[in-house]
């Protein structure tokens, strides 16, 4: 009984570590990709109409 326990817990602690580790990666992309789009557009707010 206990050998599935902890069976059970392994399996979800390394489920959430690569969780955690995709999570990190996203968001580090999301922010680059958030910054390089800013950096656009305060480049190029001269050329910018409204």
């Amino acid at each position: 009984m206990n050998e599935k326990i902890y069976k059970t817990m392994t399996t979800v602690g390394a489920g959430n570590i690569v969780l955690g580790v995709i999570m990190i990666v996203t968001g580090i992309a999301a922010g680059v990709i958030t910054i390089v789009g800013g950096a656009r557009l305060l480049k190029n707010k001269s050329g910018l109409t409204f």
